[in-house]
């Protein structure tokens, strides 16, 4: 096990109460970033080439929510399509809860599942904790070097672990501010502290809104219990709000928009889905492009024996600007670039 992976599974144990299931853990503690490649290689070499091959894949998503649903749906419709009969998946959802993502991918492991699709960070954390042998594909994932506490980041990860990425030109996501809302001067960034991608999004963006010359509050709030307070006290001191693609606030965005459209405070979220429930704009990825781009990884590692700890992060092909109707409502001139997309009903 390298050193880095050693402090990683520590820091996860420690954070989520799991010592229970170390002992479904495959890691021997004395493996080298050498045996984990060779024991990944060994692993993807027996899939490939056996055209009558089964290959049971176990899916760990974090919660039910739009994006993630669509990711997870992309990912199995390509690899459906491309090994028919011959893919069978257990799809396992966490409710949100990061000692479920430990608890499945740890019967995954005792399962021997050919691969795992981990759909949300905590559940490609829990992944990484339980197994060294088998392969690990993410998606949902802003920064695989943040979630996986890789201080050498290379863009691939040297481990059994590979996937895509949901980070969106962030630039041009701090862009709309300007082009939507000229004359405001405050923005509040709100995110889940448990979440440390989310921090990595607040930590690339806020530069590029005060480049804008807006000045930048940040908000935290460490579960839904305290998203309202937190929520409200946004919106009576800023002009307006940004939300990354934060799984908390995507699972919660019916009382983000409950406090901030009485209050006329507009959103820019992260990504559409987010932007349906509680924004009016956004610059957002296709998440079931994602789960597709994931489903091709998968079928390189299955069924072509790729070398998973040398594929690098894969990201979504294309990215929309979108706007609600609600911008009528508010005096907000949309120019050209958007796409219009409904309300939540």
């Amino acid at each position: 096990m390298t050193k880095t992976k050693r402090i990683f599974a520590g820091m996860l144990a420690a954070m989520t109460l799991t010592l229970a299931f170390t002992g479904c853990n495959s890691n021997d503690g004395g493996s080298s970033t050498a045996s984990v490649k060779d024991n990944t290689a060994a692993a993807t070499a027996d899939n490939a080439g056996n055209s009558d091959r089964t290959y049971n894949i176990g899916i760990c998503q974090l919660v039910q929510h739009d994006a993630l649903d669509a990711a997870t749906k992309g990912f199995k419709d390509t690899l459906t399509e491309k090994l028919g009969d011959q893919v069978t998946f257990d799809e396992q959802n966490a409710s949100g809860d990061s000692q479920n993502c430990a608890t499945i991918c740890n019967q995954f492991v005792s399962s021997n599942v050919d691969l795992v699709f981990a759909n949300a960070t905590p559940a490609l954390q829990a992944a990484y904790t339980a197994t060294d042998k088998i392969p690990i594909l993410g998606t949902s994932i802003t920064h695989y070097g943040t979630a996986l506490d890789i201080a050498d980041w290379k863009g691939y990860t040297e481990t059994n672990v590979s996937g895509t990425s949901d980070l969106p030109p962030l630039d041009e996501q701090a862009a709309i501010a300007k082009e939507l809302f000229p004359d405001k001067s405050t923005v509040g960034i709100l995110y889940c502290s448990a979440e440390a991608n989310s921090k990595y999004q607040y930590d690339t963006i806020k530069p590029f809104f005060e480049k804008d010359g807006y000045t930048v509050k940040e908000y935290t709030f460490a579960d839904s219990n305290d998203i309202a307070a937190v929520v409200t006290s946004a919106c009576d001191e800023c002009d307006i709000l940004y939300i990354p693609t934060d799984n908390t606030a995507a699972s919660n965005t019916g009382i983000i928009d409950n406090i901030a459209q009485p209050k006329n405070i507009p959103i820019i979220t992260g990504e559409e889905n987010m932007c349906i429930g509680c924004g009016v704009a956004t610059l957002s990825i296709d998440y079931y492009e994602l789960g597709q781009k994931t489903g091709e990884m998968a079928y390189e590692i299955l069924a072509d024996g790729a070398d998973i700890s040398t594929m690098e992060i894969r990201y979504a092909p294309t990215t929309k600007k979108y706007f609600k109707d609600r911008c009528d409502a508010l005096g907000i001139t949309i120019p050209d670039g958007y796409e219009a997309i409904e309300a939540a009903e």
